[in-house]
């Protein structure tokens, strides 16, 4: 019996690229490199944001010596409007409200600083639709490192056959299969059901509310 679903967050509950582009365009033109297309950061994003702005500035072959500097910029922006342009995707709320009606505990891992993941889960969701979200934070190791999943797993006090893991990338998948979980890959988020299954994703959907169907039937 499935008593926990452990879901991302961007990609997968929230849609983010045009928030994430907005802010990473607004950031690379202040510090003068030309502004990336939005589609392009569906591949650039998912390993947290230090990760992100160094792959941005690798896209434009900018290499400068300040990007600590560029990354607190990117991270304030972002953080001042976290908003922005930021919306569920279809069914996500049908869905968590059918998880909740049997039963089902609700996780979000992000590998969003904890902080913005927080506010932006308290903007999206009303008050107990999710039982915990977390993001990154100091000295707990960013997806697909399990660190922050077996933390979780113990919080809920649930074994791994009790669990399932719902992300879009396959950092997702690999974070499932790191820490012994069952995956759900799903298709309306940042990457293609290529990635998902060359991944390993135990399922592929590109329907939300068949979350909800896996953990009652599984």
């Amino acid at each position: 019996m499935i008593k926990l679903c452990i879901f991302d967050m961007d990609g997968t509950l929230v849609n983010t690229i045009d928030t994430i582009a907005h802010f990473a365009n607004t950031t690379l033109e202040h510090f003068g490199v030309e502004a990336i297309p939005t589609e392009t950061y569906k591949t650039l994003v998912g390993n947290g944001s230090r990760v992100l702005v160094e792959r941005m500035l690798a896209f434009r072959n900018a290499s400068p010596d300040n990007i600590d500097e560029i990354h607190k910029w990117y991270m304030n922006v972002y953080d001042n409007d976290f908003m922005y342009l930021t919306e569920l995707y279809p069914g996500i709320s049908d869905m968590l409200a059918e998880l909740k009606k049997n039963g089902v505990k609700t996780a979000i891992l992000s590998n969003k600083d904890d902080a913005t993941a927080k506010k932006v889960a308290e903007q999206l969701f009303e008050e107990g639709t999710v039982d915990l979200c977390l993001g990154a934070r100091p000295g707990v190791a960013l997806k697909p490192d399990p660190q922050a999943v077996f933390e979780i797993m113990e919080r809920f006090g649930v074994k791994l056959e009790e669990c399932l893991y719902i992300g879009d990338t396959a950092t997702d998948i690999s974070t499932a299969k790191n820490a012994g979980l069952f995956s759900i890959g799903v298709l309306w988020g940042f990457r293609d059901e290529a990635e998902l299954k060359n991944a390993g994703a135990d399922v592929i959907i590109n329907d939300a509310m068949k979350i909800a169907d896996c953990a009652k039937n599984k």
